[in-house]
């Protein structure tokens, strides 16, 4: 069975940093195609950013250059380094795997989602 576990939530203070983890198993990882995504209570999921089999990477402008997507096929996990953090990005992350190379940041294509960590940013 496929599994996402998400970790590396927590609080911190505007300008502070985190990073995001999952772990995966059951998947093929090296040929996949990953992201994250967010949501707040009351709000649609967004995409946040994604990485495609080959390395490439794609961001949401409103995270661009303060997050970096990373993966590692050895351990099969899936990396969100989020720096300069906002009030804004408060919110539950997601990690969600397509399993085709075919890869964009669109929510309906994603076929296995994590059950998510919490983020939160104050100021």
């Amino acid at each position: 069975a496929v599994q996402l576990v998400e970790s590396g939530g927590g609080s911190v203070q505007t300008g502070g940093s985190l990073r995001l983890s999952c772990a995966q198993s059951g998947v093929t990882f090296r040929s996949d195609c990953m992201a994250w995504f967010r949501q707040v209570p009351g709000k649609e999921r967004e995409g946040v950013a994604r990485i495609g089999s080959d390395g490439s990477t794609f961001y949401e402008d409103f995270v661009k250059g303060r997050f970096t997507i990373s993966k590692d096929n050895a351990q099969k996990i899936l990396y969100l380094q989020m720096n300069s953090l906002k009030v804004e990005d408060s919110a539950m992350y997601y990690c969600a795997v397509r399993r085709d190379e075919f890869c964009r940041l669109d929510l309906s294509l994603f076929d296995y989602w994590g059950q998510g960590t919490q983020v939160t940013v104050s100021s």
